[in-house]
């Protein structure tokens, strides 16, 4: 069932990622507009809007971990904060960031194998920043959303790969 609203995206980046010509994150920025931001963690110094929003909203956290539910299955959250970085990068920020191990966690079931190419040694089965915010959006139901940011997903991999 569709939840009319567009849930708000908070991209948690890791700093090394914002120089990468191989990022998807800037593709959420600007498909999504004002319902997505990049936040640059700092393992010292959360960021206050985040945290903000974390004591007074719904928000969970996409990540894979034994108590995770489907995004589907978790219709009441307004806010997704996604780990913006490599899988290394991802799970550092997990392990340095103590407000973000209290938060419920959800996962996404791919619809289809990532199509992202511009990185080696990629984990099995594991999806870009762009497609992980595709498929929270298709889970929701926001087709029409998902799609905007999978072509513009496709034109960035080959403008990238040309």
């Amino acid at each position: 069932m569709k939840n009319s609203k567009l849930p708000h995206i908070f991209l948690l980046t890791h700093q090394r990622e914002l120089k990468k010509k191989s990022n998807t994150g800037r593709l959420v920025i600007n498909t999504l507009e004002h319902h997505a931001e990049i936040i640059v963690w700092e393992r010292t110094q959360p960021n206050a809007e985040l945290l903000q929003t974390i004591s007074e909203d719904n928000v969970a956290l996409l990540y894979p971990s034994k108590s995770s539910v489907l995004v589907a299955d978790a219709p009441s959250i307004n806010h997704y904060i996604v780990l913006d970085g490599t899988w290394q990068e991802a799970q550092n920020i997990y392990n340095k960031s103590p407000y973000l191990k209290n938060l419920p966690t959800v996962r996404i079931e791919a619809s289809q194998k990532s199509v992202y190419t511009l990185r080696r040694n990629q984990k099995e089965n594991g999806l870009c920043t762009a497609e992980c915010v595709i498929e929270t959006l298709r889970a929701r139901g926001h087709e029409q959303t998902a799609n905007d940011l999978q072509s513009n997903l496709v034109k960035f991999l080959s403008k990238e790969t040309n």
